[in-house]
């Protein structure tokens, strides 16, 4: 384990210390959505299905350009075979993401098409 030391405002210091045992904790929770960009591609998502789409909507829904462009960049470095651990993880999260949707968008054409 790796122990650091850090300068406070006194106000937090007195926060922080009843909580010293929790802080690796808070400090790993709080770091979650930054480490990636799967987490607002995730909320993009939830965002759109709350607002009840229809299927048509759904079908011809896509996530903003900047998580494909995202995606594409992803996609290209795990091909160079530059890929870093946690670039592998935004990849995972990301691709597990698409496969909803893409399951999601499969059954609402089928229920569309006519038969």
């Amino acid at each position: 384990m790796v122990q650091i030391t850090m300068q406070v405002p006194e106000d937090l210091a007195h926060k922080i210390q009843p909580m010293q045992v929790w802080l690796p904790t808070i400090l790993e929770l709080g770091l979650v959505g930054f480490k990636t960009l799967a987490p607002a591609t995730a909320t993009e998502v939830v965002r759109f299905l709350s607002t009840n789409p229809s299927p048509q909507e759904v079908l011809n829904f896509h996530v903003s350009s900047r998580a494909q462009a995202r995606l594409r960049r992803l996609l290209a470095l795990n091909a160079a075979g530059v890929l870093g651990e946690s670039g592998q993880h935004e990849l995972d999260e990301l691709q597990r993401l698409e496969h909803k949707m893409t399951m999601l968008k499969a059954q609402l054409a089928k229920e569309l098409r006519p038969d």
